[in-house]
Order: structure tokens, then C-alpha cells, then sequence
């Protein structure tokens, strides 16, 4: 990503209104979010103000397209803890260092994904955590991981293989089994942009169906994954 970056996709407004997928994984990893976080790739501020919530001292968001700086810095309800740079996880100086480092639907957008998570060891404290969630399933990629400049999608497999020097993998798993046979059945991605409609009826009735489901399948089957490194 260079200075001049700029973001091609439009859904991120669409999926501010996802609070209750937004809302699961935040449940998924609320005990790795410690008191210094790091939060790559942080576009509009929609995630943001979902997962900082009181216990933390800082949270620094990075985003390297200007105009998402903007609309970030315009979001009414973050904490004031919450600040964000025009810059990416290599312009940052080794100094800073963090007790989490999250890459929320992000790792996906970025050309060599390898290259970005072997920079992640220097800027994670000793037992701090790596939390990468992504769209799942390379064989699912579609219109709309194209329109969105998705390179990717990942299985368990492809995600833990990335495995940044000086971290252990300590957990992954699939999230969202409804949403991924709900997906397959009706094809809802082979469009370029889902539907505010779909997104509602995804997010209001399946995304809770997913958190019983998931649990029930031992998160073996899902539309997205959820992988988590410690730093020895």
C-alpha cells in the first residue's frame, strides 16, 4: 500500500448496520483485546466502535486511504481513546509496541499478506496477540471479493501458514455457518454488492442462529475465519 492509496470498495457503510455479526466476533476475541491495541486497516471507524470499549488505555487505528481518515475522524460515537494515522503497520516506528495487533476483515485486501504479518513480532509485547479474521473459503471468491479488492479468501489451512516469525498459533476457527450454507443455497455473493435487505436478513436471523450453530459444529464450518498467534 502506497501514500497514495485508495480504497475500492463501497460496502463499508452497508456493513456498519452488521451489529450483530459485529457483535459475535467481538465475544470471539473481548479476552485478547488487552490494554495497548493496534487496529490495522480500520477504514470508516465501523469496527472500531464496536470493539473499543472500556479496559483499554490506547487504541491507534491505521488506514492508509485518506478519505476513510476523514470519515473516521467524523465518527460521533468513538472513545476518545481512539486515534487513527494516515500510515500502515511498516511505516511504524519498532518503539511502538502493542499488547494486541488486529487485522478485521483486512489481511484479505492486502497483495502479499506474508510480507505484512512477519512485521507484526517487533510491534507485539512479549504474550501479546495476533487476531486475524477474514472472509473464508478460496473456492466461495466472487464478484464481490472483487469489487471489494479482495486478493484472497482463506481456509484454516492457507491462514495458518502464513505463521509470523516469534508467535505460536494458539486458536483458529471457522465463524458464521448459516451464513455460508444460507450463501451457497441462494448465491447471494455472485453479486457485485449484496442488498441493505440481505444484510439485514442475514445479520438479524442467521448471525444468531450462527452463534448456537457454530458452537454446536465446534466452529468446523463457516463463511469466515478467525485465527489467533501469541508472541512467545
Amino acid at each position: 500500500m502506497t501514500p497514495d492509496y485508495t480504497y475500492i470498495g463501497s460496502e463499508l457503510e452497508l456493513f456498519r448496520a452488521a451489529v450483530n455479526w459485529k457483535e459475535y466476533y467481538y465475544q470471539m476475541i473481548r479476552g485478547y483485546l488487552g490494554s495497548e491495541v493496534l487496529e490495522v486497516g480500520a477504514g470508516i471507524g465501523g469496527t472500531t466502535r464496536v470493539l473499543c470499549r472500556s479496559g483499554h488505555d490506547r487504541w491507534l487505528c491505521l488506514e492508509p486511504d485518506p478519505r476513510l481518515v476523514e470519515s473516521f475522524k467524523a465518527e460521533p460515537d468513538l472513545p476518545s481513546i481512539c486515534t487513527i494515522r494516515p500510515t500502515v503497520l511498516a511505516d511504524l516506528p519498532p518503539t511502538e509496541t502493542f499488547d494486541v495487533i488486529l487485522y478485521i476483515d483486512v489481511l484479505e485486501h492486502i497483495a502479499d499478506d506474508h510480507a505484512e504479518v512477519q512485521r507484526v513480532a517487533v510491534h507485539l509485547k512479549p504474550g501479546g496477540y495476533l487476531v486475524v479474521l477474514g472472509p473464508a473459503h478460496q473456492w466461495f471468491f466472487s464478484p464481490f471479493d472483487q469489487a471489494i479488492g479482495h486478493y484472497r479468501r482463506y481456509n484454516r489451512a492457507s491462514l495458518a501458514a502464513l505463521q509470523p516469525q516469534g508467535l505460536t498459533l494458539q486458536r483458529i476457527k471457522y465463524l458464521d455457518s448459516v451464513g455460508l450454507l444460507a450463501s451457497l443455497g441462494s448465491r447471494l455473493l455472485s453479486q457485485k454488492m449484496p442488498t441493505p435487505s440481505q444484510i439485514k436478513l442475514w445479520d438479524q436471523w442467521m448471525v444468531p442462529i450462527s452463534r448456537r450453530l457454530d458452537r454446536i459444529l465446534n466452529y468446523t464450518i463457516g463463511k469466515s475465519v478467525l485465527g489467533v498467534w501469541v508472541k512467545s
